[in-house]
Formats: C-alpha cells, structure tokens, sequence
C-alpha cells in the first residue's frame, strides 16, 4: 500500500518552522509512515541548514512540477512556494512580510488539499503578531482551515497519549465565552470528537464534559446555570445517541490521574480549561488538529518561539507526532 503524502506548512519563516521542518525530513522513522512535503521556500530552508548544521533538503520541487507529478512522489520533498527573500530578513524578527509568506504556504496547502494532491496538511507554528501586521485577522490556523475549506462545523482537538481535548471555544476572551456557549455547539464538539476518536482508537471513546464554573456550579451556587441551561442538555442529547459521556464534571478534578484512566477525551468550554492540563503533562507531544475538514489537519502544540529560532535548538518532536496524527487520520 502506497504511503500518504502530507503536505508540512514551513510556519513563519522567522520561527523555528524551517528547523522543524528541516529534522522532518530527515527523520527515517517518518519516511516509513508517510511521504512529508513541505511548502515552503527552499532557499530559505537552505539557508536555515547552514546556519544550524542540519541536513538540507534533498529534492526540491517547482510548482509545475508539483502540479504533473505530485501523485507520483515517494520521497520527503520541499515544494518551493516562490514569493519569499530568504537573504534579505532577520531570523527571529517577526513582521508583515514573514506573516505574510507563512499564510501563504497555508494556502497553497489547503489548494492541495482540496484537489486532493495530498492526503492530510500538518502545519508548523506562524505568529499572531507577524499575520495581523501583514492584515490577515485570522485568529488561527483552525479558522482559516475552516473557512477556506467551508467546513460546516469544526473544532480544534489536541491529541496526546496523556489526553485528548476539545475545545468549544478556542481564542477568545473570557467575557466572551459565557455568550459563546451554545447547547447546539457543545453538542457539535461532542459528535466531532466522539467520531476522531472512534477513527483513531478504533472503539467508541469514553467522554467527559468539564463544567465551566468552579465545583461545576455545585447545583447552582456559582455562575448562572450554565452548566444545568447550557451543557447539561447536550450531554443528554449526546447520551440520546449511544455516546458514552459523563458530565458536567468539576475542572478542578476533571483531569487528576484515576480521572484520565477512565476517560479518552474530554471537552473543554475554553482554551485554557484543556491547554494548562494538556501542555503540562505533553507540551512536546501534544498534536493540534482541527476535527470537521474534508481532509485532515494537525498541527504542532507549540509557538514560533523566535527567541530560540534558527539555532537548532527547537525540538521537532511535535511535527514528528503530528505527520504520525496525520497519516493514521487519512488512512
């Protein structure tokens, strides 16, 4: 059986996506997986291997070539997405035009995602910061896959052996999440979840549901109801289906060790209710996805971290696990 080929967003160019991207392709353990392209610049990744000792990469691609030929490639490549000066920035500096070229690489992956070129997209870190100066609000990349491939419901689940969460609400404020919370949207990221998980485990999961307020409201004393107004009853509606659920549980004992045994995943009402557990117990192999895509997206759990970029310090094992995420996700 042919192995899928994963199209690797290179991230900003000033962050630590190239050497990331760069201990990708040289990782044999990968290459028995699947075939890893990365869009990119080539020059700048050579550039990057100079600077850090690390291999460069061996087969470059052009776009032409891409568009004839990508069915038939069989090894880890770069596609060289033209349009970036690898000599004339500064590596850790972030700005509109290294924004700029790391939405650019995302593009080009959901291109081929869409016409199937490729099986799955993992993408490496870009920066808040260097997209909105170059005037792309997107939050993230969970908003830009969605809306670019019209997905009609997704959320962002963060996979690890430690833990899965999904969120309900991703980046917003916490004034906001109240508000945000809808029935119908727990619901939503309950079905999602329970149908990734079932295809990455191979058996119905067991859920848990986090409360929002503290003790899960304890009945009512704190918060406004949430928990009995809002979550409670998709959680009945979940039960309704035949999905294995409990909750709302208690965030502050939601995820304690004998907890976890007995769960595969949780949902989380917000961002920080599933990232402070989760990068506390697998901040390095942690893997983003973005779960109600025609095709499958994962991400690294991790910045661009420009104040350690381009010295060969960034550990690559989060891309590593997210390529893994990937191709059992296309399978």
């Amino acid at each position: 059986m042919s192995k899928p080929i994963i199209a690797v967003t290179m991230g900003d160019p000033a962050g630590v996506g190239p050497e990331i991207c760069l201990k990708l392709l040289a990782n044999e353990a990968v290459r028995e997986l699947a075939t890893p392209v990365v869009f990119g610049d080539a020059r700048l990744l050579a550039r990057c291997a100079r600077q850090t000792g690390l291999p460069a990469p061996k087969r470059i691609v052009s776009e032409i070539e891409w568009a004839e030929k990508c069915a038939s490639l069989d090894e880890p490549a770069v596609l060289d997405v033209f349009g970036f000066d690898a000599a004339d920035f500064t590596p850790g500096v972030v700005s509109a035009r290294t924004g700029a070229a790391g939405f650019r690489y995302v593009e080009k992956s959901i291109e081929a995602a869409l016409a199937r070129q490729v099986a799955a997209v993992a993408t490496a870190p870009l920066n808040k910061e260097a997209l909105h100066a170059a005037g792309i609000t997107y939050p993230g990349h969970t908003e830009m896959f969605a809306e670019k491939m019209a997905a009609p419901r997704s959320c962002m689940t963060f996979f690890s052996e430690e833990m899965i969460c999904s969120l309900v609400t991703v980046h917003i404020g916490y004034q906001d999440v109240v508000p945000a919370l809808k029935t119908r949207r727990i619901l939503e990221v309950i079905e999602l979840t329970d149908a990734a998980v079932r295809r990455v485990k191979g058996k119905a999961p067991r859920i848990a549901v986090c409360g929002l307020n503290p003790h899960a409201g304890e009945n009512g004393l704190f918060g406004r109801g949430e928990e009995e107004k809002i979550i409670a009853p998709a959680i009945t509606a979940a039960k309704a289906q035949g999905i294995q659920i409990e909750g709302p549980l208690p965030p502050d004992t939601a995820f304690i060790p004998t907890r976890r045994r007995s769960v595969d995943a949780y949902v989380c009402m917000y961002h920080d209710q599933a990232l402070i557990p989760l990068k506390a117990l697998a901040f390095d192999t942690a893997v983003n996805t973005t779960l109600g895509l025609p095709v499958p997206r994962t991400s690294v759990d991790h910045g661009t971290a420009c104040d350690i970029a381009w010295q060969g310090k960034a550990n690559g094992t989060s891309l590593v696990e997210a390529v893994r995420l990937a191709a059992r996700m296309a399978d």
